[in-house]
């Protein structure tokens, strides 16, 4: 399936992008590349195969949460880039 110039055109807007003329060209052999390949997979015959969530028997491995001691203070700050009074130091995000 071919995309047209337009129905690019028409996805952009959408997407609220702004493409030059050469992008137009690129994208539409592109994403009609991306809709053959989806075509090739709905082509595929999986009327005998089970629908699965995960496809691999994976289970979460999770320890004890169990109280222990932390880290000596000067340990962790020890590879900060900058600490002060104990606390690490960082660049300020908002300025008042």
């Amino acid at each position: 399936m071919a995309l047209t110039l337009a129905e690019v055109d028409h996805v952009a807007a959408l997407a609220r992008l702004g493409i030059t003329e050469a992008e137009r060209q690129r994208l539409a052999e592109q994403l009609s590349g991306i809709l053959e390949h989806f075509q090739a997979l709905q082509d595929l015959d999986t009327e005998k195969i089970l629908p699965t969530a995960q496809v691999l028997d994976l289970r979460n491995v999770m320890r004890s949460d169990v109280a222990r001691p932390s880290l000596p203070r000067d340990e962790v700050l020890a590879n900060a880039p900058r600490a002060q009074d104990g606390h690490f130091r960082v660049q300020a995000v908002i300025e008042e």
